[in-house]
């Protein structure tokens, strides 16, 4: 019988949990940091990062990213080969929930098909509606699972959360994949207006 044992705050230790004795590790990669920047892209090989078969699962981490638009979009596209082509076939799809602050009501979770590719080159939008008032930001993940396989196409989820132009919550969920066999070993972030004016993305492997 599995026997699930709880730290001190009630947290379950999932190394603890039958007969698993440990669970991998997150290996910190690379961190860029936007200034007033149109893109950010991540290069395997280039400045230090890795995104080739060294890890089955790349974790990107969003950290207080503002944008030099409002209501802009930020969206990401990923290569094969290098960075020299960002155009890799997509289908998605995106839902959000959302709430406004002075909680009159107006709230929904909702599938948002102009924002969901299908079979498209065209950027995935990951998160809409983008605020730039000093507070407003950006915080979220995305992952991206086996890049280097050249046997299945490239799955990616993301869920960011964000403090939006017009002063609701809006959190994105994301999932889709891309439709190639070939390895993935770019991928580069930007809004669909502006630039990326601040914040740090972190790329991590998973073991």
């Amino acid at each position: 019988m599995s026997i699930v044992k709880l730290n001190n705050n009630g947290v379950k230790n999932a190394t603890a949990f039958g007969s698993i004795t440990g669970l991998g590790s997150m290996t910190f990669i690379k961190k860029l940091t936007a200034s007033s920047s149109s893109t950010v892209s991540f290069v395997d090989g280039a400045s230090g990062v890795v995104l080739d078969d060294t890890y089955k699962e790349y974790v990107f981490t969003f950290k207080d990213i503002h944008a030099s638009n409002d209501s802009a979009e930020m969206q990401f596209n990923i290569s094969v080969d290098g960075g020299s082509n960002y155009n890799v076939t997509k289908t998605a799809n995106f839902v959000y929930a959302y709430k406004n602050e002075v909680d009159n009501g107006i709230y929904a979770v909702e599938f948002v098909s102009s924002y969901s590719l299908a079979q498209s080159t065209n950027p995935q939008v990951i998160v809409e509606n983008a605020g730039t008032d000093n507070d407003q930001s950006i915080v979220g993940t995305l992952t991206l699972y086996n890049p280097s396989n050249t046997t299945f196409v490239k799955h990616f989820m993301a869920t960011l959360n964000n403090y939006a132009a017009n002063d609701y919550n809006k959190n994105s969920y994301v999932a889709g994949y891309g439709n190639t066999t070939s390895a993935v070993n770019a991928i580069q972030f930007s809004m669909n207006a502006g630039t990326i004016d601040a914040g740090d993305i972190c790329l991590y492997g998973i073991a």
